[in-house]
């Protein structure tokens, strides 16, 4: 009963005196301009709006929306990401059992028999009577008993060391869940980028074969001209390399039609012989224009999923600060071993069967060599980095939006000159065509007309393709939570 009373006092003391020696934390204020670089420059983002997490759905495509769906659900690193969440729950699972008590319970059966020549319970076992000389069995040398019972023990930590570890093992679960976050950005910005880069070269393709015949039939009519005694050798050459350059281009964009198809079956978690054939099927390219409203700066903060690791990172490695600081200080345990005892088992349950034993105890490294403070400084030293690192990823990611909001409004003023140039030079072949059915120029000049033409249209997808490129960068630079759900997509969803 005093060890009881004892233990009791221990507890009771620990539990007003605990305390926790992690220092506190708090991140880092971070300032920030109030608006972009060259956010004036561009016409369509709005910097009073949150930018879209879903941005995406505006390009009003069904087969991109089910191909972004089944990516996020299929893509083979996003499901590993979710397996490494539940290994970290396991593991603060784990580390958070040390706050409570361990219980274990046994049971079994005892057996033993003490040796006659045993130095020290030999002569207990027989002796003679001092009168008769007879012999005397003072204990039994052979018994048994049944045994049941159970062990309890428990560190009381009193500075927080436990504590701080099970704090830094959830923060790492956050960290896991905010890695899978920004794993799925990349992923979704992978599949609508190889996505329009398919359709862009479909699209291209289609303008290289039309090209194609229709500069077949003009070296046909210059052989023509050329067997009439019209036209020249030298007419006839400039008209088959002509043809030969267009023709030298299919096979590029063939390639990289191919090149993108297997990247989105690799993107979907699947192979090129499984994704399908509608992808092959040409589609154009969205002519909608998106809106991309910037936000303020400081709201990448909470958008960024780099920022939300970084500033997680110093969470985590602050309560590593602060169990290596309580690991400096003593260690309280209690013990328990409640249990029960008897020769019979039929006596096992009686109540004067009970047995116990307890303790309570400390254990304090009082001199190890200087190793607890290394390991103090050492997590100093990596908080004060990852200090440091959070300050450069959100460096990064303003620079990373100024930077694709540069190339965006650059590529809208691209595209505007060149789908004007495209649009003049139509007006040019068409006035070429009727020039030349009037007979006032030769067909050299309505092929260059023709040539000047094609290639104007091809550089019109190349500045959308362009265009469409800095729309998922600056995307993906600005962050968010681009998680969907197949109801979200509505009706829209079709089988790739």
């Amino acid at each position: 009963m005093k060890l009881h009373k004892i233990a009791i006092s221990v507890l009771l003391v620990g539990v007003v005196s605990a305390c926790s020696v992690t220092p506190e934390y708090q991140a880092p204020a971070t300032p920030v301009a109030t608006q972009y670089l060259y956010q004036d420059t561009v016409t369509t983002p709005q910097a009073d709006e949150v930018a879209s997490d879903h941005w995406w759905l505006a390009f009003n495509d069904p087969v991109l929306n089910q191909l972004v769906e089944q990516g996020q659900q299929q893509n083979i690193p996003l499901q590993m990401a979710a397996r490494q969440i539940r290994s970290a729950q396991a593991y603060q699972q784990a580390i958070a059992s040390f706050k409570v008590p361990t219980v274990s319970i046994g049971a079994g059966y005892t057996s033993y028999g003490i040796s006659e020549n045993d130095p020290l319970l030999g002569p207990a076992v027989t002796a003679s009577n001092p009168m008769t000389g007879e012999s005397l069995n003072l204990v039994d040398d052979s018994s048994g008993a049944f045994l049941a019972g159970a062990n309890i023990s428990w560190e009381m930590d009193l500075f927080g060391r436990i504590e701080a570890q099970s704090q830094a093992a959830s923060i790492r679960v956050e960290q896991a869940e905010i890695f899978r976050q920004g794993l799925t950005t990349s992923i979704t910005a992978d599949i609508v980028s190889n996505y329009l880069q398919l359709r862009g070269a479909q699209a291209r393709l289609a303008i290289a074969e039309r090209n194609i015949d229709e500069q077949s039939t003009t070296l046909a009519l210059v052989k023509q001209l050329e067997k009439s005694g019209f036209g020249s050798a030298m007419d006839v050459a400039k008209a088959s390399s002509l043809l030969a350059a267009t023709q030298a281009v299919s096979p590029q964009l063939k390639t990289a039609e191919k090149v993108h198809f297997h990247r989105l079956a690799l993107l979907l978690g699947t192979t090129p012989s499984q994704l399908g054939t509608q992808l092959n099927q040409a589609a154009p390219l969205p002519e909608q224009a998106i809106s991309i409203p910037l936000g303020l700066p400081s709201e990448l903060l909470q958008r960024r999923p780099d920022i939300a690791l970084a500033e997680r990172e110093m969470a985590a490695i602050n309560q590593d600060v602060g169990a290596a600081i309580a690991a400096k200080y003593p260690r309280f345990f209690l013990s328990g071993s409640p249990g029960l005892v008897a020769k019979d088992f039929g006596d096992l349950f009686n109540s004067d069967s009970a047995a116990w034993i307890g303790s309570v105890g400390v254990q304090w490294n009082v001199f190890d060599g200087g190793r607890s403070d290394a390991v103090v400084a050492l997590n100093e030293n990596r908080f004060k980095s990852s200090v440091l690192a959070y300050q450069q990823s959100v460096n990064t990611a303003i620079t990373e939006v100024e930077t694709w909001l540069m190339a965006y409004g650059n590529s809208q003023q691209y595209q505007t000159s060149i789908a004007l140039a495209s649009a003049k030079a139509e007006q040019a072949l068409n006035k070429a065509h009727t020039l030349y059915q009037s007979g006032l120029i030769d067909h050299l000049q309505v092929l260059d007309a023709q040539r000047q033409q094609n290639a104007l249209q091809d550089a019109e997808i190349v500045a959308q393709l362009q265009t469409w490129q800095s729309v998922v960068e600056l995307h993906k630079a600005l962050g968010g939570d681009w998680q969907v759900t197949p109801a979200e997509h509505g009706g829209n969803a079709v089988t790739p």
